[in-house]
């Protein structure tokens, strides 16, 4: 005599190894695995997002005292947290531009060329400006 007739089949696979498997089971760590798949890439997507908006970047140009560009000018970044300091060289319109700054912490900037150097100049942490200008003008010495 049948159990009410009420009866649930149940599907089960042989696995070569020998072993039993639920199909059911199968299905669901399928299912589970595809949503993970659809989910990952908006999850990197906002870690990045996260990663941009602690970041900016300071630009400018380099002038002599006459207010004329100077190309090659050596301008240095300094990290007043770890005193890392980072250089970069001038183009022909005395611009530089450093990218990927840290929005919780001050950097201090100056420039040198033949002699001549800056004034150092500082970028606050408080200066909520994504894209900061400073420019630097070289004072003879």
């Amino acid at each position: 005599m049948m159990n009410g007739g009420n009866r649930r089949a149940v599907h089960r696979i042989q696995l070569t190894g020998g072993r039993i498997v639920r199909l059911g089971s199968v299905r669901l760590f399928l299912a589970l695995f595809a949503v993970l798949l659809l989910c990952a890439p908006a999850t990197f997507a906002q870690g990045k997002k996260g990663e941009e908006s602690n970041t900016r970047s300071v630009q400018g140009t380099v002038t002599t005292a006459d207010d004329a560009p100077v190309n090659g000018a050596v301008v240095q970044l300094k990290n007043t947290k770890t005193l890392q300091i980072r250089s970069y060289i001038t183009k022909d319109q005395g611009t530089y531009v450093f990218h990927g700054l840290s929005t919780d912490i001050d950097y201090e900037l100056s420039a040198q060329h033949s002699g001549a150097a800056s004034g150092s100049k500082t970028l606050s942490a408080f200066d909520s400006r994504k894209q900061a200008v400073i420019n630097l003008k070289l004072d003879k010495k």
